[in-house]
């Protein structure tokens, strides 16, 4: 929580796109997140939120499997079209939005979707270009061990983003690389 002015806002839409009420389950939006942030190869990211959707499906081996599968080529995985849909939607939000054609839109609505779904899945997908970039930007440490990103997923699973940052106090008054710096007048 570095800028509390800041993260506070992000954190909060993160909560609203992730966790609030939806007809999407909470697991299909953070496929969505997660398959953004892959496809953006943030590593923390793509972690995080993978952890959360497995653990959002029950949290076993085999979700934890499928997620790192739908990162790989979600069209191949056992998903339903419709998130097939709207992850091929998301993948040209990636890239820009004005690669999603109506033909896309077309096919998320032969599928199911609602078009509140798919503006969630748009809305989904640049708000996790803007996250991946800022946590990359900032050279977010992310760890290697997986089972800490278990624990992550877990945590925000169960309490939501913005609980679980709760305790995080702001630490932007810390100098960089440890040392104090020269006040310039």
């Amino acid at each position: 929580m570095f800028s509390p002015e800041t993260t506070k806002p992000l954190c909060d839409l993160v909560q609203a796109l992730l966790t609030g009420r939806h007809s999407l389950t909470p697991a299909e939006r953070e496929i969505i997140a997660t398959q953004v942030s892959s496809q953006n190869d943030c590593i923390y990211c793509q972690s995080c939120h993978g952890s959360t959707a497995a653990q959002h499906l029950g949290g076993s081996d085999a979700d934890y499997e499928l997620i790192a599968s739908i990162k790989q080529n979600y069209e191949a995985t056992a998903i339903s079209s419709k998130m097939k849909a709207l992850l091929a939607i998301a993948g040209k939000v990636q890239k820009g939005g004005t690669y999603v054609t109506g033909d896309d839109v077309a096919r998320a609505g032969r599928e199911g979707a609602t078009y509140k779904e798919i503006h969630d899945a748009v809305l989904i997908a640049a708000a996790f270009c803007r996250h991946n970039r800022y946590v990359d930007g900032l050279a977010t440490w992310a760890p290697s061990d997986p089972d800490m990103y278990r624990e992550n997923g877990r945590r925000l699973a169960d309490e939501g983003y913005v609980q679980s940052a709760a305790h995080l106090r702001p630490s932007s008054d810390r100098p960089i690389g440890g040392e104090k710096p020269t006040p310039q007048y």
